[in-house]
């Protein structure tokens, strides 16, 4: 399958040309490019067989190419901090059903949102604590509880390679979309869930293993903002500034809705039903402050 570069996918194939700036053939199974600044996007393609191509991106501009789905990808990652992000257009063959999409994190997602750049879309969100892996969704842009779908992730929950969309359900053939894409760092993040216990100043404690920074909750099984404190606003206990991801309001300071940021955790102190409500679940997303072995109290 002797390779050669083009600007269409297909190459020659489709009624493209080949490319050959900066191109040096070495042999028969070694091709050489140096990438003018200036190229334009860029294509290989097997100059024998139709229907071999793929889409080439430099690491230091566009992200890596990954194949681990049933689309290419293109995919930023951290590994160290857990997280990656995620471009694609959806190709796949419409009415196809369930396709991966590789996310490039090497272990399972812990949480990932995916989000249409090409049209008006809400933010759909997976979490791994969600009762239903391969059903269960939120909106980021929304107050609404938890619901599940078998055509949101394919029906299929998420490995270590690549998460799920059913054509034709979130996207259609031909959009372009973005997912951000998340998974756990011991004592550097955490996504987890717990059940609120009512309580007006003895809330539920809720154990990291390291003393967060930012902390997003959001109740699962009722109508709840995505509630969400960090440090710089808050500067000592109680903290009472928060902000909600899902709406464009401006940050508020209640003089009856309390959480504490802890050495090892957070903690609710106050009965608040949107994120402490008895017998009521709520999934969060944490981000140390500083490694455990140097966290303090507050």
């Amino acid at each position: 399958h002797p390779f050669r570069f083009s600007t269409t996918s297909d190459g020659t194939h489709g009624g493209g040309s080949e490319y050959t700036t900066g191109v040096t053939v070495l042999s028969s199974t070694s091709v050489q490019i140096v990438v003018a600044a200036s190229a334009p996007q860029l294509y290989y393609f097997c100059t024998i067989h139709s229907g071999m191509g793929g889409a080439i991106n430099t690491n230091s501009t566009l992200g890596s190419s990954n194949f681990d789905g049933d689309i290419q990808t293109t995919v930023k990652v951290n590994s160290t901090a857990g997280f990656s992000i995620v471009s694609f257009t959806d190709n796949y063959a419409a009415g196809s059903g369930a396709y991966g999409i590789g996310h490039g994190l090497g272990v399972k997602p812990a949480l990932y949102i995916v989000k249409l750049r090409n049209a008006t879309s809400s933010w759909w969100t997976w979490h791994q604590d969600f009762s239903n892996q391969a059903q269960d969704f939120l909106h980021l842009n929304s107050t609404n509880a938890k619901t599940n779908n078998a055509l949101a992730w394919g029906n299929t929950a998420p490995n270590s390679t690549k998460f799920y969309l059913t054509e034709g359900y979130i996207n259609n053939v031909g959009d372009t979309a973005i997912a951000y894409c998340f998974s756990e760092v011991a004592g550097y993040s955490k996504f987890g869930s717990y059940v609120g216990n009512g309580s007006s100043s003895d809330g539920t404690f809720v154990y990291l293993g390291f003393r967060p920074a930012w902390v997003m909750v959001k109740p699962t099984s009722r109508f709840g903002r995505w509630r969400m404190w960090d440090v710089k606003r808050n500067t000592f206990n109680v903290m009472d500034i928060r902000m909600s991801a899902e709406d464009n309001g401006a940050e508020t300071t209640s003089s009856t809705e309390y959480i504490d940021f802890l050495s090892n955790g957070f903690k609710a102190r106050a009965s608040e039903g949107q994120w402490n409500g008895s017998g009521e679940t709520n999934i969060y997303l944490a981000f140390a402050e500083s490694p455990f072995k140097n966290a303090r109290a507050r």
